[in-house]
């Protein structure tokens, strides 16, 4: 994944996409660059590492003109290098570009057979080939020329210094959106950049081509047929997307998770007792499902093993989890009987874009569950659950994946009530649970003092095991990534009953093992599971219901959470394995916002 950025207008055009590019940081972090016209001249800089060093770069020699592009990249083809950072210039052309072309060996050859000679290791670098070879007229029939000759999935931007007025943009299978405003044309991988200019945006979609003036956005499809859309309102503030006063992204989401759950219910409690107000067409194709298939990647994989111990429990429908990673290869058994929810906070993610267009290959119906509006998952989904989240600037996901338990717990309370398994008063207790929910996560907040000094004791650990059983197993494996993902401590999830058959050779003096040990049907089994522990000699800290003192005597450290439905644990138990996870990375001194090797949305597969 990688983050691209551009301006036209009548002001310096690479002060403008430098800062767009920091919004865009997240994407990817290991180089970046800019490219400029002034008088029919193209400049470039690029720099191996963070947007810093481009920064730096721009101080020492500034790049003129009012129109530039710029890209911050997520390493596929080819080492991270200055060669190898993006914009790619050739002839006339410089292009920047997110995703991967897929037969780049094919064409690379092609073209070195006909004398071209290569200064990256890139595949974009292969379509700026395409481009400054073409000889159709206009610079859009040039990057349509060269579209036609490439297979994968890519979002580019194109400037030429014969023309300092346009920027000439396309999208397949990776994000790209325009702004809309007066006096300036702006294009972005994602809306954070753009909140600075405007608050109107075009999605742009798939197969689709656009040429980007000061003062005009034209749209087209790769074919050339012009194109007309409306653009739409976003409702995200600037300041939505910086840090507030947090010292990084990621505990300012944290902190932002009360308010990105009310968001989520609001509009959708009914006033009628166990009333869910969702679209009538997204609970019936849950209703009438004779199977669920779940499907997502990491966090938002967690979130699914939620929702399907959820739907099982309230609306008795078989369900199963499946990675999209993996769905597409394994010859799944569905069709119109089976539903597929798909869930994803970009709505981009390569793998689950795959998977649902596997899914609809074989004629199942496709809901998912979506933080960014318009995105590419949604459009090509039967019905969307969106959660309200609001832009989520740390790599590591945490009010995405609370928003989206939340929205999977609406969808499962409106299909149980659909099916007549859930009672009204059995959907009305849940309900009114859910509302008190922002306020008890603002009470594990509370607990960050408790948390930091439980990191502290932790920091040092080589290997850390998180347990958990029924609703806690998924919080298990999500606090395990959430440790591994930003302090960089090989952590494990696991069901809690499963150590005894292997991962109880790990256990030695001193090893932290993190026990999801909240009150409810199966309280006691983790007890129990505990005990192993502690004979081991192991440090045991336990994530406990509020009131139960006894557990302190069990364990070594506790951190308490609400006492709240056993359904319902996942939302304020995650909250300290959010916190837990983040002080322990404070400490060893980490990226916590740009964890090594990782980007926001992985849009390549």
């Amino acid at each position: 994944m990688c983050g691209i950025v551009g301006y036209v207008g009548s002001e310096e055009a690479s002060e403008h996409v430098l800062e767009g590019l920091r919004k865009l940081e997240y994407r990817g972090y290991d180089s970046a660059g800019i490219a400029a016209v002034s008088a029919g001249k193209m400049d470039v800089r690029r720099r191996k590492g963070k947007i810093a060093k481009l920064a730096q770069a721009l101080e020492e020699a500034p790049l003129k003109g009012s129109i530039a592009i710029g890209h911050t990249r997520w390493a596929t083809h080819g080492r991270p290098s200055d060669e190898n950072a993006h914009p790619h210039h050739v002839g006339d052309v410089v292009v920047v570009h997110n995703g991967i072309i897929e037969n780049f060996f094919e064409l690379r050859s092609q073209l070195a057979a006909q004398g071209r000679v290569f200064e990256s290791e890139t595949d974009t670098e292969i379509i700026a080939h395409l481009v400054a070879l073409s000889k159709a007229g206009s610079l859009m029939d040039r990057v349509r020329e060269a579209l036609g000759q490439v297979r994968g999935a890519y979002a580019i931007a194109v400037i030429s210094e014969n023309n300092s007025e346009e920027i000439v943009v396309a999208k397949n299978a990776s994000p790209l959106v325009i702004g809309v405003c007066e006096g300036a044309g702006v294009i972005a991988s994602d809306i954070p950049a753009l909140l600075p200019h405007t608050r109107d945006v075009i999605i742009l979609e798939e197969g689709e081509i656009a040429t980007i003036h000061a003062d005009k956005v034209s749209l087209f499809t790769l074919e050339g047929e012009p194109l007309e859309r409306a653009p739409e309102r976003i409702d995200w503030s600037p300041s939505a997307a910086e840090k507030g006063g947090h010292e990084h992204f990621m505990h300012k989401e944290m902190y932002e998770q009360p308010r990105a759950i009310g968001d989520t219910l609001r509009g959708r409690l009914g006033v009628e007792e166990g009333c869910v107000l969702l679209d009538d067409e997204l609970i019936r194709l849950g209703a009438e499902a004779e199977r669920v298939m779940f499907t997502a990647c990491g966090t938002s994989w967690h979130a699914c093993l939620v929702g399907r111990l959820a739907l099982e429990e309230l609306a008795r429908v078989g369900c199963e989890v499946e990675l999209a990673s993996e769905l597409r290869y394994r010859h799944p058994l569905m069709g119109p009987g089976t539903l597929t929810v798909a869930v994803s906070q970009s709505g981009e993610t390569a793998d689950t874009l795959a998977a649902i267009r596997e899914a609809k290959k074989l004629e199942s119906p496709v809901v998912s569950v979506i933080n960014v509006l318009g995105s590419s998952i949604a459009r090509e989904s039967d019905q969307v659950l969106y959660t309200h989240a609001g832009p989520e600037i740390g790599v590591a996901s945490t009010k995405a994946f609370v928003t989206q338990v939340v929205a999977l717990y609406l969808f499962c309370i409106g299909v149980g009530r659909a099916r007549n398994t859930l009672s009204v008063e059995r959907a009305s207790t849940l309900l009114n649970e859910l509302r008190e929910v922002p306020l008890q996560v603002e009470t594990c907040l509370g607990q960050e003092e408790v948390v930091r000094d439980v990191a502290r004791r932790m920091m040092k650990a080589s290997s850390v095991l998180f347990l958990g059983r029924g609703y806690g197993f998924p919080v298990a494996l999500e606090g395990a990534l959430k440790l591994k993902e930003i302090s960089y401590i090989h952590a494990e999830g696991y069901a809690a009953g499963e150590m005894k058959h292997g991962p109880i050779a790990l256990i030695e003096p001193g090893v932290p093992v993190v026990a999801l040990a909240t009150q409810g049907p199966l309280y006691e089994k983790v007890i129990s599971n505990i005990q192993e522990v502690r004979a081991r000699e192991g440090y045991v800290i336990a994530i406990a219901s509020e009131g139960d003192d006894e557990i302190a005597r069990l364990v070594d450290d506790v951190i308490y959470v609400p006492k709240v439905d056993p359904i319902l644990i996942p939302l304020v138990a995650t909250v300290p394995m959010q916190l837990l996870a983040y002080h322990v990375a404070e400490l060893r001194g980490t990226n916590i916002d740009q964890p090594r090797n990782l980007a926001k949305s992985v849009t390549v597969e």
